[in-house]
């Protein structure tokens, strides 16, 4: 089994973290813009079936 010579510096360790942090950042951003477009109604790239139904009382 592999296992790694010498110990990763502080660093490099908080380097990766901040790379990885940042991604997940960026795709949260992305879904939140995206989920504000389609509640205002201005969404040209994403195309969803809107229910028209109402939540009233139906008989």
């Amino acid at each position: 089994m592999a296992v790694p010579k010498k110990r990763t510096s502080g660093s490099k360790k908080r380097i990766r973290n901040r790379v990885w942090r940042n991604k997940t950042a960026k795709v949260a951003l992305k879904a939140f813009s995206l989920a504000q477009s389609i509640l205002s109604g201005r969404s040209k790239s994403f195309f969803y079936i809107a229910d028209e139904k109402t939540s009233g009382s139906e008989n």
